[in-house]
């Protein structure tokens, strides 16, 4: 055993304490943050606010995934979750994997129970569809096995234990107290708390129980949507495990460094912060969505099928576009055009507006035009509350 004790064999476990004053500059922004998201959402026609939720949802879908190295395909992950959200009628047919369904029902579960309290039915059902077609796990039930959860790394024969979780006896209290702590923080119900620090302290000890087998991160993740989504009374769209997958090291030695001192500010800073950068990204996604949109309008019958395909495959690298720019090669790739026929067709681009060009010669680069659908939604003293549809 350590000679530093874990945070939760300590006699102040899960009584945290944290300054709150070096926290309430952070909420207040996240207040502002959240309200031009749900703002711009609220100002699109409803169809266009299921499209942009839907594209939001896989990114963070794939992403919490990503950062416990199951990778899935988009396309057929999104294809499952606008049939979980009732959008068949517009979904391209895709085969998904048992994974991708898997997420995809939870994700659902999780934006359509948003507003329901927790509990173990819910966890259960959230680790069981994360589950599917995995055999080796027990699904829907906490761990039972007797050996100790260990977070390790390097070698095999030599490995470094950064964390031992509560033995799996334990687990049951620890939920039991876990899931009251959970609602009675709620808005409106008890002992209610400040959104990111309720937020950052229910995926700290949500993690530090490690109550499952697999998926234990997942599900943290989860929970934070389900925070702020209560806190703002309507399903948020967010972008935080796109945001950790991007700092997958400093997520990681937040945790680390936290897992023997049940002082928690500097987590809950780092985590607030992280949950800030979301929102900001959420924006930024939105208005890239939106712009996307605006440019196919725009557009309709303007490029050829080889065209739009190379636009399409920009589109998909997000806001930041494009690695390094699209250059002539790029587009021979993506579209198996000819060179002469890919030089035709980037040059038809460029004279309409639709492509940037830079540099000369082998430097040659392209980039989208999107300047022109730029979406400026003033936030002002917005105030609506009313629901999103994205089911």
């Amino acid at each position: 055993m350590n000679a530093t004790k874990w945070n939760w064999q300590q006699d102040d476990w899960p009584n945290f304490s944290y300054d709150n004053k070096k926290l309430a500059s952070l909420e207040q922004e996240y207040i502002q943050e959240a309200g031009i998201s749900f703002g711009i959402m609220k100002s699109l026609p409803e169809a266009e606010q299921k499209q942009l939720a839907v594209e939001i949802i896989s990114d963070e879908a794939l992403n919490t995934s990503e950062i416990e190295g199951e990778i899935f395909n988009r396309d057929s992950l999104q294809s499952s979750i606008m049939r979980e959200f009732g959008l068949a009628e517009i979904v391209r047919e895709a085969r998904s994997t048992p994974g991708e369904r898997g997420i995809a029902k939870m994700m659902k579960e999780l934006y359509a129970e948003y507003q329901h309290s927790l509990s173990h039915e819910m966890l259960f059902s959230w680790h069981d569809n994360l589950m599917l077609g995995n055999p080796k796990i027990k699904a829907g039930k906490y761990r039972t096995y007797k050996e100790d959860m260990q977070v390790v790394s390097g070698r095999i024969d030599k490995p470094k234990i950064h964390f031992v979780a509560p033995p799996s006896p334990r687990v049951p209290q620890e939920m039991k107290q876990f899931i009251d702590w959970f609602n009675r923080t709620a808005p409106e119900r008890k002992t209610p708390l400040p959104t990111l620090t309720r937020a950052g302290i229910a995926h700290f000890r949500f993690v530090t129980i490690h109550p499952f087998e697999d998926g234990n991160g997942r599900i943290g993740r989860a929970l934070v949507t389900k925070v702020l989504s209560q806190s703002n009374k309507n399903p948020v769209l967010t972008a935080v495990s796109c945001t950790i997958n991007q700092d997958k090291t400093q997520y990681y030695k937040s945790l680390n460094t936290q897992n023997k001192n049940n002082e928690i500010t500097p987590y809950l800073t780092y985590f607030s912060e992280t949950v800030l950068e979301s929102q900001r990204t959420t924006v930024e996604k939105l208005n890239f969505l939106i712009a996307k949109t605006k440019f196919f309008d725009a557009h309709k019958g303007n490029i050829n099928d080889r065209q739009k395909k190379a636009v399409l495959r920009i589109f998909r690298e997000g806001p930041k576009g494009f690695a390094g720019g699209l250059s002539a090669k790029n587009y021979i790739v993506i579209t198996k055009a000819p060179k002469a026929t890919a030089t035709r067709d980037l040059t038809d681009l460029a004279k309409k507006g639709i492509l940037i060009k830079t540099g000369k010669l082998k430097s040659t680069r392209y980039e989208l035009d999107l300047a022109p659908f730029n979406y400026i939604f003033n936030i002002g003293n917005y105030k609506d509350t009313s629901n999103i549809n994205i089911s």
